[in-house]
């Protein structure tokens, strides 16, 4: 009781950490990867060409590799010492953690909505088109919010990895659930109690975004359910037809 009175509180301190690794590149990760998205269906094969390795290479490596890369290896190169702005973003641990996990989620996520904007239906394209609708507009009316229908179950799923991903950034000294459990681990030397502690957090965390993701879906999808109830909705009972 007394160590769970102890590492609760300091744990605590690591989950906003966690939430706010979470936050900031799930943020940055959905506009990059909706953007390579949008280049990978392009006709121009040099922007297709590079949405396709980018989602290669980030897809393929291991995001601890990834990190270390970032952390330690970019530091090695005179060219981003001298600038003041690239220096700012790797010389930090956390801030280079969102960089990490912020290009990886949107490597994944890119795949996700490509897939998302290809379930939607050409005739329903062609006749946003024929209505005088812009392209941005019918990106805008029909393409997004149909695609976004069909790979929010894909990506609530991938919401869930950056999440426990964030645990990979107590490896460049991030104070998060990970990082505080580490540290109460060496002074406690209560390994299973402190780290089952830390894995009820993310537990927990991660069923809220399940409730969260299923709550937007349901929200999406309303229309259609309405539909299915109207159809499958029982005749009144009245008088018979007249033929």
């Amino acid at each position: 009781m007394d160590l769970i009175q102890l590492a609760v509180p300091v744990l605590l301190k690591g989950l906003w950490v966690t939430a706010a690794l979470t936050l900031i590149s799930v943020l940055i990760g959905f506009n990059l990867g909706l953007g390579l998205a949008l280049m990978r269906l392009s006709a121009n094969r040099l922007l297709s060409g590079f949405a396709k390795y980018y989602s290669n290479i980030f897809r393929g490596t291991p995001l601890l590799v990834q990190i270390f890369l970032f952390y330690y290896g970019l530091g090695e190169v005179s060219l981003i010492r001298d600038n003041a702005l690239l220096w700012w973003i790797i010389s930090d641990g956390s801030r280079c953690a969102v960089l990490a996990l912020a290009l990886n989620t949107a490597a994944y996520t890119s795949e996700i909505l490509r897939g998302g904007l290809m379930s939607v239906p050409v005739g329903l394209v062609e006749a946003g088109q024929a209505c005088g609708m812009s392209r941005m507009l019918r990106f805008r009316r029909i393409e997004f919010p149909l695609a976004i229908r069909q790979a929010l179950p894909a990506y609530g799923n991938e919401l869930i990895l950056v999440v426990k991903g964030t645990s990979l950034a107590s490896t460049i000294t991030v104070l998060e659930i990970t990082g505080y459990a580490k540290r109460l681990m060496s002074q406690t030397f209560a390994i299973f109690e402190i780290f089952a502690i830390a894995g009820i957090l993310y537990l927990v965390i991660n069923l809220l975004l399940i409730a969260t993701i299923r709550l937007l879906e349901r929200f999406l999808m309303r229309h259609e359910t309405q539909s299915r109830q109207g159809l499958s909705a029982p005749r009144p009972q009245g008088s018979a037809a007249v033929l």
